[in-house]
């Protein structure tokens, strides 16, 4: 379902020194400078850097409707906006008619990347969605396992469970994991009306990173999002480990080897899906060993965290 195409990093040089021009010029310089200062700027909004991103839809569990296994019911494809969207989640002027409500702050200067959720450290972020329908405490159990190795996670919950024990959410801060919103209900997103969609962000984990159910979210739904003081964030591994294979779960091997397999670009500032439900955690220690040997380390716990998750992550 993720069909993954190559992730380009953001070009350099953007930001560099520019030589100052001879006093014999300075003055016809100036001249020109107030004639063209709108020029200027129009140009450089137009040439907004953006990140290309993967097609398809991703993620999900082995018992969805056929259109979420790799197609998209219809609009943008998951991970791409309409013209002029940068990815980075911010809401635009002249939005859509949403309900008024304050627009979010101002992105950071910089492309947000919302398949690396804002990921800069070179390090992989691993990250756990949905919920643990038959043992809610296994949430808190993983989270401590991680803690003990010195492992923050992102741990993205389906609000209408974590409502039901918010004491979950607070032990998963405590012990320093950061926690973001699934949605309310696991809903697909693009297909709800903008007053249900409101409704599905709005009542999720409160916090300030959403990932939308199966990854998908196109224009519509990020401006929203972002009205509402939160970002996309989306992985760059999809481990598969909700597809069922003649009723058996994947196996902690077969997630296991989909991100040792990876490529170094998935890796490299890189997010790893995997879910509560299913064999992905008993395969962390096997998958951080096999990360470790290839060169690679995780985001660091430095302690308890608030439902803020700062950008670039403090990984």
């Amino acid at each position: 379902m993720s069909g993954y195409g190559e992730v380009f990093r953001r070009g350099r040089g953007r930001h560099r020194r520019r030589r100052r021009a001879p006093l014999k010029t300075a003055a016809a310089v100036s001249a020109l400078v107030t004639c063209s200062a709108f020029a200027v700027h129009a140009v450089d909004e137009d040439q907004e850097d953006c990140v290309p991103l993967p097609a398809g839809a991703k993620g999900g569990r082995g018992d969805l409707p056929a259109w979420c296994h790799g197609h998209r019911a219809g609009g943008a494809p998951a991970g791409k906006g309409g013209p002029g969207d940068t990815g980075d989640g911010v809401a635009r002027d002249g939005d859509s008619g949403h309900r008024d409500r304050p627009a979010a702050p101002p992105a950071p200067e910089g492309v947000y990347d919302r398949e690396r959720c804002g990921n800069t450290s070179g390090r992989v972020l691993l990250t756990l969605d949905d919920w643990p329908y038959n043992d809610p405490e296994r949430s808190v159990r993983i989270g401590a396992q991680l803690k003990a190795q010195g492992i923050r996670a992102a741990f993205f919950l389906i609000g209408k469970f974590a409502a039901q024990y918010p004491q979950i959410t607070r032990q998963l801060r405590q012990q320093g994991h950061w926690v973001g919103n699934h949605s309310y209900t696991h809903r697909h997103l693009p297909s709800l009306d903008d007053d249900e969609l409101h409704d599905e962000i709005r009542n999720g984990v409160a916090g300030n990173l959403l990932r939308p159910p199966y990854g998908d979210a196109g224009e519509r739904e990020r401006e929203l999002a972002a009205e509402l003081g939160f970002r996309i964030c989306n992985w760059t591994i999809d481990t598969h480990d909700w597809e069922k294979t003649q009723g058996h779960a994947r196996s902690v091997d077969d997630i296991r080897a989909s991100v040792r397999d990876a490529t170094p670009e998935e890796k490299r500032n890189g997010v790893v899906l995997g879910h509560l439900f299913s064999n992905f955690p008993d395969a962390l220690p096997d998958i951080v060993s096999d990360l470790q040997a290839q060169g690679y380390q995780v985001c660091r716990n430095n302690g308890p965290v608030t439902e803020k998750v700062p950008y670039p992550l403090d990984c």
